[in-house]
């Protein structure tokens, strides 16, 4: 294999790129509800007021059809003979123009929710297409797996990416981009992956393993690969990240439906109370005009909820993106919502994946730095990460010794599992399997009964551990051989993560750690990571089979992987994420894409999806419970003048009846804007049971819906009354 180099990818003005969905962009161009961001989804608010469009928003429908009927009253007015009456009361000139205008802009603001929650989707799609361009790509026409690797000698055809098939072999090396999605078959090499995931340190992807997959439009490093491409035109990963940052192929969750048709429910039910309550004015005498009749509808339906849903939506895979996760579907997004069984990798995920020396543990007799310096001495040419690691421990332990230039390597192999150094002086030094080393140091001396006795316990406590023991000896040049101790390496646990494990038990979530490690070692590592069980010696059809029975059991379970082994897991978990680093197989089997491959990262992602439907939820109660004030508002202002008991409902006392309906109306176009904000950052998430969190909801939006209504109609109400004829 060649040898790889990793120069620092810088763009044309020498700094970083960054992906498009990075975080640190998230909050340019003004924020997140900023005056440039308004001003760039104003235009797409107004295309969105087409009835065609519309009409996928039945409650925005019906606010548009209202506000259409109401225009054409206020023009139709001077040729009447003014806007008459309302409930006994004089309605004022401009009244029916105000109304309209006012429910104009409340279809305006609750595509403005839409558009500005687009917008930033359609800013990362244009810096994906960016990253887009027709290359030649190089075609094998002949080729050998087994004679011909390298593909030096086969015949090659330049095509464009854009006629590449399925199944075609392509060459490209360093410098070159590669010209579609596919697997190495061959070779080896960095590659700047930077378009897709914003970091500009390259990674490495070599064929024959889960980091074989690479992606169109990244631009190879170094060194000479063969790619088999795995995509057609128009269907690669870039794509589809494309459609879906745009929310070209966002569709509606089960959840988002259901909400849809109660909404449209309660709006029809508003509707006929709306057409039947005219009837019933005009024969007590105090018939209502057309323009209040559709204010007093729009105040009844939940028009805040059914502004703000579809943006809550389009935000939620939003915030998935700036996190560098991509969600195939809203519904992945749901599900992860209401997981209740997370499966994690322990390897890589709970822990960093190479085991770390933690201790060093000498036998009677001998010293500790003794001990630590022949282990150290031992690893200086090793490059492992556990030798790495020895090396290090030593060092922190305050011990220090010379290179010895002359010393012969001993590497380390399968048939004698042990590594070492011989040094000029005839000293050898050896650490690896406790038999095998000490198969090594009895071959010279016999071990004394105290000293075998003393490293038994060492070994057995540390395996018992969860951790690898590593026995280190040393013979001197007379011959004499003797076992110096045991270094105690450690698949180390990432820190902090048995308080997100808390959290996520708190969330009412079961974590199980899967693994191929015996189980002893393997409950040894779950007891300290906090993980609630354990899947030992797991095989690929274990995965399935245990997803298979949690699934039955009613839960929902998500997992993460990358190898083609994970592929059925993946395809059968409700949310299923597949590393960019891992192979095609893994990800078209996922219903997410985690371009920074970070495993640990499915734990946000089960926070995003609760923070989703929690935001849903909140902004629902709001929207119902915001209605009770406008009866107050509303209902006096049509009967009080025919009814003067029911003046004692006005406990806003508010001016007039006209600035009472008109105030409401105004209140209800406002909150819309006055809510964007936090429907695209979403609620607040803490973890807590379902009791709990109802009760929070029920606390601050239930009772926050109620009052903040009587509190913002009586300020718009002060305003409206200063106007002449209010």
């Amino acid at each position: 294999m060649s040898t790889i180099t990793t120069p620092p990818v810088t763009d044309a003005a020498g700094a970083a790129p960054r992906h498009p969905g990075s975080s640190d962009r998230a909050g340019r161009g003004g924020g997140t509800f900023g005056p440039r961001r308004l001003a760039a989804a104003l235009p797409g608010a107004l295309r969105k007021l087409d009835p065609r469009v519309m009409w996928h928003n039945p409650v925005m429908f019906i606010v548009e059809v209202g506000a259409a009927l109401t225009t054409a009253i206020a023009i139709a007015e001077p040729f009447l003979g003014g806007p008459g009456e309302s409930g006994g009361s004089i309605v004022p000139g401009g009244f029916t123009w105000a109304i309209a205008v006012w429910l104009w802009l409340t279809v305006v603001f609750a595509n403005l929710a839409e558009s500005v929650a687009e917008g930033r989707g359609k800013a990362q799609a244009e810096s994906l297409r960016a990253t887009r361009s027709s290359t030649t790509a190089r075609v094998v026409t002949s080729y050998d797996e087994a004679t011909d690797a390298a593909a030096e000698r086969s015949p090659l055809r330049e095509v464009s990416s854009g006629d590449l098939a399925v199944g075609d072999l392509v060459v490209v090396v360093a410098g070159e981009t590669i010209p579609g999605d596919g697997d190495i078959v061959w070779g080896i090499a960095s590659v700047d992956e930077s378009a897709m995931t914003g970091e500009s340190a390259p990674v490495v992807r070599e064929s024959g393993g889960d980091r074989s997959a690479v992606t169109g439009g990244t631009r190879v490093l170094s060194d000479r690969i063969v790619v088999r491409i795995t995509s057609r035109p128009g269907e690669t990963f870039v794509d589809r990240m494309i459609a879906l940052v745009e929310g070209a192929a966002r569709q509606r969750t089960p959840n988002e439906i259901a909400l849809n048709i109660l909404l449209a429910s309660l709006s029809i039910v508003f509707v006929i109370v709306a057409l039947t309550l005219n009837p019933i004015a005009s024969y007590a005498a105090a018939p209502a005009s057309l323009a209040v009749l559709v204010a007093l509808l729009v105040c009844l339906i939940p028009t805040t909820i059914g502004a703000l849903l579809s943006a809550i939506g389009i935000a939620g895979m939003d915030r998935l993106v700036q996190r560098n996760v991509l969600a195939m579907s809203g519904r992945a997004v749901e599900a992860a919502g209401d997981v209740t069984t997370l499966l994690l990798d322990k390897t890589g995920t709970i822990t960093y994946g190479n085991r770390r020396a933690v201790a060093f543990v000498p036998v009677p007799g001998v010293d500790g730095s003794g001990l630590a310096a022949a282990a150290m001495l031992a690893s200086l040419a090793d490059p492992t990460p556990e030798g790495a690691s020895i090396v290090d421990l030593a060092s922190a332990e305050g011990v220090h010794v010379d290179e010895v230039p002359a010393a012969e390597v001993v590497p380390f192999a399968a048939q004698t599992r042990m590594s070492g150094l011989d040094l000029p002086d005839g000293t050898s030094l050896r650490k690896g399997a406790g038999s095998a080393v000490v198969a090594w140091v009895e071959a010279s001396d016999p071990i004394p009964e105290g000293t075998r006795e003393a490293l038994d316990r060492s070994v057995d406590a540390i395996a018992k551990g969860g951790g690898t023991p590593l026995v280190v000896a040393r013979r001197s040049p007379d011959g004499r051989a003797r076992v110096l101790g045991v270094v105690h390496l450690k698949d180390v646990v990432k820190a902090g993560l048995a308080e997100r494990f808390g959290e996520l038990r708190a969330m009412g979530i079961r974590t199980v750690m899967v693994t191929g490690d015996n189980p002893l070692t393997a409950r040894a590592i779950a007891a300290e990571a906090g993980v609630d069980d354990v899947l030992a010696e797991a095989t690929p059809e274990q995965k399935l089979a245990l997803i298979r029975r949690e699934q039955e059991g009613g839960n929902l379970v998500a997992m993460t992987g990358d190898g083609t082994n994970d592929a059925p897991a993946l395809a059968q978990a409700d949310v299923g994420v597949a590393m960019n680093t891992g192979t095609s197989a893994a990800k078209e089997a996922g219903n997410m894409v985690d371009l920074d491959s970070d495993p640990t990262k499915l734990i946000d992602i089960v926070r995003i999806g609760k923070q989703l439907l929690i935001t849903r939820g909140a902004l629902t109660t709001f929207s119902i419970a915001n209605d009770i004030a406008k009866y107050f508002a509303i209902i006096p202002a049509m009967f009080a003048g025919v009814f003067p008991g029911l003046a004692v409902l006005n406990v806003m006392h508010l001016h007039s009846a006209s600035s009472a309906v008109l105030s409401a109306i105004i209140f209800n176009a406002i909150i819309i804007v006055v809510l964007i904000p936090l429907a695209l950052r979403g609620v607040r998430y803490r973890p807590m049971g379902a009791s709990q969190l109802l009760g929070r909801n029920l606390l601050v939006y239930g009772l926050g819906g109620v009052i903040a209504p009587f509190i913002g109609i009586k300020l718009i109400d002060l305003v409206v009354s200063l106007l002449p004829g209010f």
